[in-house]
């Protein structure tokens, strides 16, 4: 009989249909191999935070600078040590170099103002000012404003006595007066900015403002910052970092040339961004 032999047949059929229906169905193992990590997205290109050139460019290759500072409004005036004033009281910014005047530095100061169009105040010690009376009638002719900084630069000034100190300031107002009649000095700077309560009273019932600042370039602290391109790079960075509407800026023009050299940069920056004034010669206010 034929029946027998058909069903064995098609139960083989059906078999072999199902493997097969199942191998197409499996999902695969996983592959033996780790996947390759994706390469790491390279970072977008970002501005230099370094305001300041590298040590290795030359002095005559200009700093990079950082973006400007965004506008604030006009700052309200603050004070510093003893009630002395930190800020301008306005958007105005005022460049103040002290210890001189000094006939190899002071010059190139000057005419580096006068080139950019630029006024400043400059803080003049009394001895200075006696033996370098044309530099004093220079600064007055060029239109920027003059500061009693102490006759000798005497950093416990403050400590000796009321009658030492109005003989000091006089003597230093007289200095500068005798290269300049009518000179109206209306701004006092303590040595090292050690001012305290009594002596920016003294300065203030001698018709003087006490000046502090809000920007210091320490550009005279040589064990820190060296000197030559190191100390260039610094005062550029702290100047382009710090000052803001309002700033008082402390440099010096007296056996500094790195500060020459480095605000031949720093001039045409801060003019592109700031108004830069002399303090006006009636001073800031009652201090």
């Amino acid at each position: 009989m034929r029946v027998p032999l058909v069903v064995p047949t098609l139960f083989l059929l059906l078999a072999v249909t199902g493997c097969a229906t199942k191998s197409n169905n499996a999902t695969p193992p996983p592959s033996a191999s780790a996947p390759a990590a994706s390469p790491s997205p390279s970072p977008s290109p970002s501005p230099s935070p370094s305001p300041s050139p590298s040590p290795t460019e030359s002095h005559t290759q200009p700093p990079a600078s950082p973006k400007p500072p965004s506008p604030s409004p006009s700052p309200k005036p603050k004070t510093g040590p003893g009630g002395s004033y930190v800020l301008t009281g306005s958007k105005d910014v005022a460049l103040t170099f002290d210890d001189g005047p000094n006939p190899e530095h002071t010059p190139h100061v000057l005419d580096l103002l006068r080139d950019n169009g630029i006024k400043a105040t400059f803080c003049v010690i009394g001895k200075n000012a006696h033996n370098y009376p044309d530099l004093i009638r220079r600064i007055h002719a060029d239109g920027h404003t003059l500061c009693n900084h102490s006759w000798r630069h005497d950093l416990e000034l403050r400590k000796r006595g009321d009658s030492a100190i109005r003989d000091d300031l006089a003597a230093t107002n007289n200095a500068i007066k005798e290269a300049v009649p009518g000179a109206k000095v209306s701004y006092f700077r303590a040595p090292g900015g050690h001012f305290d309560s009594d002596l920016v009273g003294i300065a203030r019932s001698m018709g003087m403002t006490s000046l502090y600042w809000d920007v210091d370039t320490r550009d005279w602290d040589f064990a820190k910052y060296g000197r030559g391109q190191s100390m260039v790079n610094h005062i550029v960075s702290t100047v382009q970092n710090k000052t803001r509407n309002g700033s008082i800026v402390l440099a010096h023009d007296n056996l500094k040339p790195d500060t020459v050299t480095a605000f031949r940069y720093l001039l045409p920056w801060l003019k592109s961004r700031f108004t830069l004034v002399a303090l006006p010669p009636g001073g800031l206010g009652r201090t």
